[in-house]
């Protein structure tokens, strides 16, 4: 049996191993491994696959990782667009995505673990993926919502009110594995995000 594109069922079933396969041997690798430190070659043997099959559709260990890391980073984004559906209040809005990524990197702390405290910022910067366009699109019409009804701080770039936002919720999970991951991360929000809130709202409204 093919699909419309002619695919045969069984090597679309092969080709969902594959990726599956590697999904998992780079967060079980990068979450614990210095990024340097491993090869192509000790993925494809450690995922069971072929370093030529590999090579043919990455071409480098940056670009297989990078590419992944795109598709976990776009599952939380999704989660965002839906949750955010039908919300109104502005703070409402800001504390659900506030929470949603803290509930996110706690439920995969593999994957945030690679992103907050292994690739190489510098390596990763330079590719399309750390943009992360329409994660930052959406963030970034939130807070300029805010600021158009002058309900946050007009005078500081919208770009430097999401930076803040977002390193603090990097900062917060770094600690928490730092202290060894024992409280709930997500249930902290409230507490978290009225700090956030304080440093982003207008002056006039801080109480």
């Amino acid at each position: 049996m093919r699909d419309d594109r002619g695919q045969s069922i069984s090597d679309q079933i092969k080709q969902m191993d594959f990726h599956e396969r590697l999904g998992n041997t780079i967060l079980e690798v990068f979450s614990e491994s210095d990024f340097h430190a491993v090869g192509l070659r000790d993925i494809a043997k450690k995922a069971g696959v072929s370093f030529a099959t590999i090579y043919k559709h990455y071409g480098n260990k940056e670009r297989l990782v990078f590419a992944f890391v795109d598709i976990w980073m776009g599952g939380l984004t999704d989660r965002i667009i839906d949750h955010l559906q039908g919300m109104a209040d502005l703070k409402e809005k800001l504390r659900k995505i506030f929470w949603l990524q803290l509930e996110y990197y706690e439920h995969h702390s593999d994957f945030a673990k690679i992103i907050f405290m292994t690739l190489p910022m510098k390596t990763w910067m330079s590719d399309e993926s750390f943009e992360q366009r329409r994660m930052f699109n959406l963030l970034m019409d939130v807070l300029r919502q805010g600021q158009d009804e002058g309900v946050l701080n007009a005078n500081v770039d919208t770009r430097i009110l999401l930076d803040f936002m977002l390193g603090f919720v990097q900062r917060s999970f770094i600690m928490w594995v730092q202290r060894g991951q024992k409280e709930n991360l997500a249930e902290q929000t409230d507490v978290m995000f009225d700090m956030v809130w304080r440093g982003i709202v207008t002056p006039e409204r801080v109480t």
